[in-house]
C-alpha cells in the first residue's frame, strides 16, 4: 500500500507541475498537444520507476499464430480507423495518447471543466458528451468527430462508456456502430490487461501489463463481434 500512495502523491505533484505550461500552450492547439504528450510521457515514466509496471504493446499477426511486437504496416493507426479499447485505468490512456498520433477521445463533458487540464483537453480537440441527458445528439456528435477526423486525427473511444474492473464484460454502447457508419471506417479493437495492475479502487501492483490492438473489424460488425475482439486478449 505505501508503493500505492507513493505513487500517487508522485503522479499528483507531477501533474500539478505541469498546470502553468498547459495555461501557456492555450494559445497553440498543436504547442498544447506537445506539453500534453510530454506530460503523458512523464506519468509513464513514473508508473514504471515508481509503481513498477512495465508495459508491452501487441499488434495483430498476418496469421493465427501468435502476437507480434512490431507494428504491422497494414495496420491503421492513422486516422483512418476508430481505436475501440478496453478501459481499465487511466494506463491505457497514457500508453494510447502517447503511441497513437493525433489521438483525440470522446468523454464526459464534466471533465473538460476541470481547471487548466479540462481546457487544456478541449484546446487539443477532445469532444465532451453530456451523459446527464440521455442519449447524445449523435448527428452532431459525428460532425464534431468528422471534423477532427478531417484535419488528421484519430478517434479513440471507450465503447463500454466506462471504467471496468478484470473480467467485467459490459455491453458495449451503439455510438460506436453509428460513428462506424457515419464515418465508414474501420474499427480497429484493442484490449489490456491494465487492471491488473492500476485497478480502478485498491493498491497499485508491479508487473507488465499488456495492450493487444486486434485485426481490424468492418465498419458494419456488431456490437458482439466487437465485444469478443476487446475481450479476446483481455483480463
Amino acid at each position: 500500500m505505501l508503493r500505492t500512495l507513493i505513487f500517487e502523491f508522485v503522479v499528483f505533484v507531477w501533474f500539478l507541475a505541469w498546470m502553468p505550461l498547459l495555461l501557456v500552450g492555450l494559445i497553440s492547439s498543436k504547442l498544447e498537444r506537445k506539453f500534453i504528450l510530454a506530460d503523458a510521457w512523464g506519468a509513464l515514466f513514473f508508473t514504471k520507476t515508481v509503481a513498477g509496471i512495465k508495459y508491452q504493446i501487441h499488434y495483430p499477426s498476418n496469421n493465427e499464430d501468435g502476437i507480434p511486437f512490431k507494428h504491422n504496416i497494414n495496420q491503421r493507426l492513422d486516422g483512418r480507423a476508430i481505436i475501440a479499447s478496453k478501459h481499465m485505468s487511466m494506463l491505457e490512456i497514457l500508453i494510447l495518447v502517447t503511441h497513437i498520433p493525433n489521438a483525440f477521445f470522446i468523454m464526459k463533458r464534466e471533465l473538460l471543466w476541470i481547471p487548466i487540464y479540462g481546457w487544456a483537453f478541449w484546446r487539443i480537440g477532445l469532444i465532451g458528451v453530456n451523459r446527464a441527458r440521455g442519449a447524445t445528439n449523435m448527428n452532431v456528435l459525428a460532425n464534431r468527430v468528422t471534423k477532427n477526423i478531417m484535419k488528421g486525427m484519430t478517434l479513440i473511444i471507450f465503447p463500454e462508456g466506462t471504467r471496468v474492473a478484470p473480467g467485467e464484460r459490459p455491453q458495449l454502447k451503439r455510438g460506436l456502430l453509428f460513428l462506424a457508419a457515419h464515418l465508414k471506417l474501420p474499427i480497429m479493437p484493442v484490449g489490456t490487461d491494465t487492471g491488473l495492475y492500476w485497478p480502478k479502487y485498491g493498491k497499485i501492483k508491479p508487473g507488465t501489463t499488456h495492450l493487444y490492438f486486434e485485426q481490424e473489424l468492418p465498419s458494419s460488425a456488431t456490437l458482439d463481434e466487437i465485444s469478443a475482439a476487446i475481450n479476446k486478449h483481455s483480463a
